[in-house]
């Protein structure tokens, strides 16, 4: 069975300017103790009897690569793995080296997710970043030489002021680097947020469906093409390089949320710990629990929501478990297609995901064995 642990890293350098993620940039002074509350966290969860041997950590942020390297190694250190377990590190292109890089690889890091968003310079600038496309193939270069054969480049599209060469021209030098595993995201607007302020004061124009729409279809060819196949509808990877620690999200598998603002799931309770750093550090110096708020998941909930999450993956859902109806009007609509016993989105489909799920759950009772687990 698969149990993730997932470690909330809130320091930033700069905020981005679509960022609404809990980050903060003048939280230094707290990283000592935010580590420290992190070792403990594991350490009483650990003694409680919560943590099995993981079989994915992924340290996310936030910037996970501002940590001095021997601050994010104490960490994960205190977490019980598997032998074989995934080990993933966020990074800023900026805040890498070989040196940094090669302490992750010597603790136990085997991959990393890169926080490249565009290798246009405006398109950067339109989003708030600080590194520069360059930056991006030192950092690249750094991993392999520090041995990482695994690793993500991450990209937004639909920024406004990028065109579709734009996006083409990003999505060419990424390639350039042949990164075993890619994801896109369409950029969203946030309200509290410099881009949502902006995008509200009427300063700057939002992003645009069917330019979003266009730029998805643009990067499904060029990544296929380039022998990296979509397992999740923003998610790419050559054979063996997809994310297992994601998987475990999409599969509804445990996992533990460790630090502020992180969200965990076992057996259908989801809980969420306070969002500020400081408050996070208080609970567990006094031994109380960090959660901010839960959760329990019925039956028919975790059906309907295993549904839209194994909808997004290339394992799809059972078929003989949908409505017969709706399911045959999507197939006919070319959204969804048989794929043996199961269906699955077809590429015109992955743009509608949204609506194909919500006319399937809409349609009557969906069955829990619909979901199960997913093998991409």
């Amino acid at each position: 069975m698969s149990f993730g642990v997932y470690v909330h890293i809130p320091f930033c350098a700069s905020r981005c300017d679509y960022c609404d993620f809990a980050t903060w940039t003048d939280r230094d002074h707290l990283v000592d103790a935010y580590v420290a509350a992190c070792v403990a966290d594991l350490e009483q969860r650990g003694a409680r009897g919560e943590l099995v041997p993981a079989t994915s950590v992924f340290f996310g942020g936030g910037t996970p690569s501002l940590l001095p390297a021997g601050d994010l190694v104490r960490i994960l250190d205190a977490v019980p793995r598997a032998s074989d377990a995934e080990v993933t590190v966020e990074c800023n292109p900026d805040s890498v080296d070989v040196a940094k890089l090669a302490a992750y690889r010597d603790a136990g890091v085997n991959r990393l997710s890169f926080g490249v968003q565009s290798m246009r310079t405006h398109v950067l600038v339109a989003l708030g970043r600080t590194h520069d496309p360059d930056n991006v193939q030192r950092a690249v270069e750094s991993a392999r030489a520090a041995g990482f054969e695994r690793f993500n480049l991450d990209l937004i599209y639909g920024t406004p002021g990028e065109t579709l060469d734009d996006w083409c021209a990003t999505l060419e030098g990424a390639l350039a680097l042949d990164p075993p595993h890619v994801s896109a995201y369409a950029l969203t607007v946030e309200p509290a947020t410099a881009l949502g302020r902006r995008v509200a004061a009427g300063a700057q124009p939002g992003p645009d469906d069917d330019d979003q729409a266009d730029k998805y279809l643009r990067a499904d060819e060029l990544l296929t093409d380039a022998g990296l196949d979509w397992y999740e509808v923003s998610n790419w990877a050559r054979p063996g390089h997809e994310c297992r620690h994601n998987l475990l999200y999409w599969d509804q598998s445990d996992y533990v949320a460790i630090g502020c603002a992180a969200h965990g799931h076992v057996e259908g309770r989801r809980w969420w710990n306070v969002r500020a750093p400081e408050r996070y550090v208080d609970h567990i110096t006094r031994g109380s629990a960090p959660e901010a708020g839960a959760e329990e998941l019925d039956a028919a909930t975790r059906a309907e929501e295993g549904l839209a999450l194994a909808l997004r993956t290339r394992a799809g859902v059972e078929a003989a478990r949908l409505p017969v109806t709706t399911l045959d009007d999507l197939v006919a609509a070319g959204l969804l297609a048989p794929a043996g016993s199961r269906v699955v989105l077809t590429r015109r489909g992955r743009l509608l995901t949204t609506d194909v799920t919500a006319r399937l759950l809409a349609a009557g009772e969906v069955e829990p064995l619909a979901l199960g687990t997913l093998d991409c």
